[in-house]
This record gives structure tokens, sequence and C-alpha cells, in this order.
């Protein structure tokens, strides 16, 4: 057999695919975001500092972390004592301890948590020092009582996984709380929309979001999010309509559930849509500004510190993670290898949370399942990933002569492939070429 070769069009992946479709006649859906391999922050290196900078002392010398965001119109504004958010995932899509533990780890460490589609549970506002209430397309749970609770609200008009398309929540996943939370029928499919109903542009995104303040007695916050694609251009439209947050999601943000095809062949990575979205601030002269200019989070893919490290150097003023932080919950967790191998899968490779049966009980609505997750214990592991998160962000930072997380800059940062050194807009390591710059 040793001289068969594999198609590297017509691979194993691809032939099982085709035989699936074939057989079934449906097409793959899934969670987990995008798995084809991108040019990612791995393809990024920092210069720490050695002669020509001067390194601050580790753990001597202080290196702040903390973040202000909405503060361009917003009476309250956001105080974060780290640049890590928590990314939208719905309850429905998730669990109610899961939201529970989410808004828990999150507030042990002084950041926020959102709520995504579905509206808020009172595990979550009752758990989170800082909420974000999501306000998407399809309005469900949407409740203006909701909306002066929330600490900022989060206008949703796309996703890193699926910019253009609106989400799904299967109907195993609704059962009768989730289906009286979103004015459904329990159990049946539901797609969310893949616009707001009540406009058509950005002068109709002015005037919704000059209702949302006059709701909220313009004390909250309003972020917009968009899902990487014509990025410099949305978020120019966005700061226009009021914005004062920004969101950025890349295509290899997750999501719970949506096709395949979507997630991966629609959108761009999240290394290639930062720099346009912080072009478009700066030319608007909002870029960093203090709390009164507009605030960028980036998320999709963030996993290390080093991750967040780099998406500040490159512009952004925090990240938001969603997948990482359901894997520090316990997703994926190896002690149910056996109940993932029942499932057709494995512990590590578990993508299928769109079939409510999660043995770790954080992407279902099975109450045997979901019973399984400790709120305290999940919340405390969150809390411990989100400090080792910030403290190797410090890290890099004190070595590249930083006092502040968020004084890390492009100039700190060479690539090693000239895809990433193209998409990044920094030099080729060992050179002073930023390719597509002229220069």
């Amino acid at each position: 057999m040793s001289h068969l070769r594999e198609s590297a069009t017509f691979n194993r992946a691809t032939i099982h695919e085709i035989q699936r479709a074939a057989a079934t006649g449906v097409y793959d859906i899934r969670g987990w975001g995008a798995k084809r391999s991108l040019p990612h922050f791995d393809d990024l290196l920092f210069l720490g500092a050695s002669m020509s900078r001067y390194p601050l002392e580790g753990y001597r010398e202080s290196c702040g972390t903390d973040v202000v965001l909405g503060g361009r119109h917003a009476e309250f504004p956001l105080h974060l004592d780290i640049p890590v958010t928590i990314a939208g995932m719905s309850f429905g899509a998730l669990s109610a301890q899961a939201k529970e533990a989410l808004g828990r780890g999150a507030s042990e460490v002084g950041t926020s948590t959102t709520t995504g589609d579905g509206g808020m549970t009172p595990e979550e506002r009752g758990q989170s020092k800082h909420l974000v209430y999501q306000y998407l397309p399809s309005r469900y749970g949407m409740n203006p009582d909701d909306l002066r609770r929330a600490d900022a609200i989060e206008i949703v008009l796309g996703q890193g996984a699926k910019p253009g398309g609106g989400g799904m929540l299967l109907g195993q996943k609704i059962n009768a709380r989730v289906a009286a939370m979103r004015t459904l029928p329990q159990g049946i499919d539901q797609r969310s929309a893949c616009r707001h109903p009540d406009w058509t542009g950005p002068d109709d995104l002015t005037i919704k979001i000059q209702e949302l303040r006059e709701i909220t007695d313009h004390e909250k916050p309003i972020y917009v999010k968009v899902g990487a694609s014509r990025t410099y251009y949305d978020v120019k439209l966005a700061v226009h309509a009021g914005a004062d947050v920004v969101v950025v999601d890349g295509m290899q943000g997750g999501t719970a559930a949506t096709q395949d095809v979507f997630i991966e062949h629609v959108g761009i990575p999240t290394l290639a849509a930062l720099p346009q979205a912080v072009q478009a601030l700066q030319e608007l002269g909002v870029h960093r500004q203090g709390p009164e200019g507009v605030q960028l989070i980036v998320s999709g893919g963030i996993r290390s510190g080093a991750d967040v490290a780099k998406a500040l150097a490159l512009g952004a003023d925090a990240v938001a993670i969603g997948t990482a932080a359901l894997i520090a919950l316990g997703d994926n967790d190896p002690r149910y290898q056996a109940e993932y191998e029942a499932l057709g899968s494995a512990a590590g490779f578990y993508d299928d949370f769109q079939d409510g049966r999660d043995p770790a009980g954080i992407t279902t609505q099975d109450p045997t399942l979901s019973a399984r997750l400790d709120p305290v214990e999940a919340g405390r592991r969150l809390a411990n990933y989100l400090r080792v998160l910030t403290m190797e962000a410090q890290t890099i930072a004190r070595a590249c002569g930083k006092a502040h997380v968020t004084h890390l800059e492009p100039e700190d940062l060479v690539a090693v492939t000239i895809e990433a050194a193209a998409m990044a807009r920094v030099p080729l390591a060992g050179t002073s070429w930023i390719p597509g710059s002229g220069l």
C-alpha cells in the first residue's frame, strides 16, 4: 500500500464530506469555527528589548492592564481590569449553568461577559459584574427592561463565522424555558434573521442607536459588532452611526451552529481584518484617543496571552474570547472521552454543539447533562485562564519596555510569512519590507 498517494484536492476529509452529502442530502451543521489553516497571530513575533530598547523588570515594575470602553457618548462607560472580555454566547446555545459560570469567571477578574441571542437570564445577570446585552436581528428575548439592566448594549450586525448569515438553534435545544424566553414553539428549529428588520443602511442604524440611548437614558455604551469581511468600510459606517465601541469578529470565530460551508468559506481572517479596522478609526481621528475615542474589540481565534498582546500591538483596545472560554469551562474534557466516542467524536474534536448532547453539560439543554457542570468550579477555571492570558500579555509588554499592555505597537512586531506581513502590515522578519506597502 506504500505506493498509494492521497490527492491534495480530494483528500480523505473531502471524500468523506461528499459521501456524507450524497447519503443524507443535507448540508453539514457544526460549531467550533473555521478549521482550515489561515494566517494568524502565530505568524507574528515580538521584538523584545535588548540594547536599543530598555525592558521593564518582570513583576517588580508595574504594567497596567485596565481599559475603559464606551466613554464617547455614554455617561457610564465600562471600566475593566483586564483587556480580555467574554464574547456573546446565548442561553439556548449554552446551558444556564454555563452562562452562570461565564459571569462568575469574568466577574472574578473584573471583566465583562455578553448575553448572546435569546435574552438575559437571572443566573447570568446575577453573577456578572459587567454584562453586555446583545441586540440581534432576531430580537429573541429582547426586553427594554433588560436593556436598562445591562451595562452596555452590543448591536450585532454580523459574526465572524457567518457574516451575512443568521444563526441556528435546533429544536432539540429549544426546551420550555428557551421557548418562553424567545417566544418560540418548543422543539422546533429556529433560524435567526441575517439582517435587522427595521433598517437597511447606516442612516437607519444611526436612528436605532439614538433610540437605544433614549431607552437607557444615555447611560450605556453602545457597541456595534461586525463579522470581518468589508471591515474598513463597515467600521467607518459604524463610527458615523454613533458607535462608542466597534467589535470586529474574524472568521476564526466560533459559533454554536451554522453551515460548515459558511464557516470555512465566508469572511476574512482576524489578522487581515484588524489593521483595516485600525486604519478606519485612525482616518476618523478616533483611534486610541482615550475614553472619548472609539474603542476596538477584536475576536476570532484568541487563545493565549501572546494572541492578546499581538492584537493589542496591532491596535485593538481589548479582545473577546468565546471558544477558548468554553474550553476553560470544561468543553472537550478528556474525562468524557468514552461519551464523546459514543457520539462519533473524541475529546478535543467534538464540534456538534447544535445537537444538545454535550457530555460536558455546556452546549446542551438536557437537564441531566447540564447538571454535570458546576458553575462555581467552572467559573473558577475560567478566571484562572483569564489571569494567565493577562499575565502572559504583561510579560510580553514588559519585555518590549511597555508600562501598559496597550502601549504595545506595530513597531514591536515582525512577521515570519509574507502573507502575515502583508495582512498585519508589519515587516517580514530580518527585513524592513512590508509586502504591498511599496516600502
